[in-house]
């Protein structure tokens, strides 16, 4: 019950940031995930419930002084007004409180799923805003490109591509920003769940980045494809939201194929 009051008292004192960050769930789509974060950190850990319960537990004075830290991020952050560091300390004081109540032992067993909360944290929008036209940019520039080499007469005004008798814009849900941040979880997930060590791990997560980018640039390809060949409009449903599975379809093909060969350059 002593080990339950504090983390109970986090709650309570981050309380008004978490309500805040459901809001943005709920409001923004580029972080509708962040429902399922926390659910699938739960899970991960109940399912270590047989492991945790027999760890040895002990108090740790470094978690006393990463709890010290993040709540000194969580007053500067709420005084200013710093949304994206005021959710992130609220992530960083857990895991200080969870070293410092349980000890070593037990984070080692709880690192991922606690480092995992990160990405329930929409980042900031100078850096969504920042990351939006280059990525728009980069998509609608290899797609020019690739369409060029098949003969399809393409070319690019800004983030537009113009086809014979169409055009379509690489507007900023296309970017491909909003898969990424969906497709960082989901394969630091399944780079957690494939691979047994640090530096596998790792690789996958990071290679998430240029996959994530392939993959938004291989929808926006097939839409362009369909508008040339086809004729269709792929700005209405249900083209529009099938064509954004694309993104996810290209990315797990990828992330599973990558896995397979770091088993397959271990053993």
């Amino acid at each position: 019950m002593l080990t339950v009051l504090p983390f109970a008292l986090l709650l309570l004192i981050y309380l008004p940031a978490l309500r805040d960050l459901v809001v943005d769930w709920y409001t923004d789509g580029n972080y509708s995930h962040g429902f399922l974060v926390p659910l699938v950190s739960a899970y991960l850990l109940w399912k270590k419930r047989s492991d945790l319960t027999s760890a040895t537990r002990h108090f740790s004075k470094w978690g006393l002084i990463i709890v010290l830290v993040g709540l000194i991020l969580f007053v500067l952050a709420n005084g200013a007004a710093e949304y994206f560091t005021l959710r992130m300390s609220f992530v960083f004081t857990l895991f200080g409180l969870v070293l410092y109540l349980l000890g070593k032992r037990v984070i080692e067993k709880t690192w991922f799923e606690l480092a995992f909360l990160v990405f329930m944290i929409p980042i900031p929008y100078v850096v969504y805003f920042a990351a939006t036209f280059p990525m728009q940019l980069l998509a609608s520039k290899v797609t020019v490109a690739v369409l060029n080499v098949l003969g399809a007469g393409a070319f690019r005004q800004g983030n537009i591509i113009i086809l014979a008798g169409t055009s379509l814009e690489v507007a900023d849900a296309c970017s491909g920003i909003r898969s990424l941040m969906s497709l960082l979880a989901l394969g630091a997930l399944y780079a957690h769940i494939s691979q047994n060590k640090v530096v596998p791990k790792l690789i996958l997560i990071v290679s998430t980045v240029p996959i994530a980018v392939l993959g938004n640039i291989a929808r926006i390809f097939i839409t362009s494809i369909l508008a040339y060949v086809a004729g269709v409009d792929v700005t209405a449903e249900p083209v529009h939201s099938i064509a954004g599975m694309i993104v996810f379809v290209v990315a797990f093909l990828l992330l599973f194929a990558e896995a397979w060969m770091l088993k397959r350059i271990r053993t």
